[in-house]
């Protein structure tokens, strides 16, 4: 075990997900799994309770942390103040403490251009990324003053670059950029670091993709520098442990684009 025993870390969207050769197939799965690692406590927020489950059973028994599954959904409509306040109530009363808070978990309808994108479209992005964001950093500031914490969000490249067909989920994550900037300026003071990963790793999701429509894959999935895909673990969950560290308490409003080097910019 590491750094992180007896610490609490909170992953939105880390449900569990595997890739056909056992990998983790989704990046709040590789996160969970890779400060599991570290002997973290990890509370996993998610829609599909299934997910939660299998991956409360999994973490538990390959790592021998503690992991509390907590069912919750951000979205238009809802209370989604009371939704994130019982996720930190559960969390305190479960645990005592708030050290890490990662915000992963996004929804978003791609491929749909600006014109015709739906205000229900845009509001699936906002409220599931940016919303989300905002409610699970104002809940958690007061145990991360505690802990002197650290936060990490999750932007993209189709928000840096304007990806097309992205109109809603780009601007829900420039959105979630802001907001972490704005953090890093306002609780330095309290020992506070806050980050930005914007990320490209190989997924389930990618995976299921190749397999059904292989040639709409080719044209529009390309492939970085690297040679490579990143590895949801190993490449970008060990990248939030890292900026969870002591060695990374300097660093905080800062945009870490991992992408193999597709994500080039000044």
């Amino acid at each position: 075990m590491g750094f992180l025993n007896g610490k609490t870390v909170i992953v939105t969207g880390g449900g569990r997900s595997v890739l056909s050769d056992g990998r983790c197939g989704s990046i709040g799965y590789g996160i969970v799994t890779a400060f599991a690692k570290e002997g973290a406590n990890i509370v996993i927020t998610g829609r599909n309770v299934k997910k939660l489950e299998d991956a409360k059973e999994e973490i538990e028994r390959l790592y021998g942390v503690k992991v509390l599954p907590v069912r919750a959904d951000v979205s238009a409509g809802g209370d989604n103040k009371a939704v994130v306040d019982e996720v930190i109530k559960q969390t305190i009363d479960t645990f005592g403490r708030i050290d890490v808070l990662v915000n992963n978990a996004q929804a978003s309808a791609s491929g749909v251009t600006l014109e015709d994108h739906t205000t229900e479209q845009f509001d699936l992005a906002v409220y599931s990324g940016l919303y989300a964001t905002f409610y699970y950093m104002q809940a958690c500031l007061p145990y991360l003053k505690e802990t002197k914490g650290s936060v990490i969000n999750f932007a993209s490249g189709a928000g840096l670059f304007g990806n097309y067909g992205q109109c809603a989920y780009a601007a829900a994550k420039e959105g979630v950029r802001g907001l972490t900037r704005v953090a890093a300026t306002e609780w330095g003071q309290f020992g506070i670091n806050v980050n930005i990963i914007c990320p490209l790793a190989w997924t389930a999701q990618l995976e299921n993709f190749e397999k059904a429509y292989p040639e709409a894959f080719k044209e529009n999935v390309k492939m970085p520098p690297a040679g490579h895909y990143g590895d949801a673990e190993k490449e970008i969950g060990r990248v939030c442990v890292q900026l969870a560290s002591p060695d990374f308490k300097y660093m905080s409003g800062e945009t870490i684009t991992l992408e193999g080097g597709m994500g080039l910019r000044p």
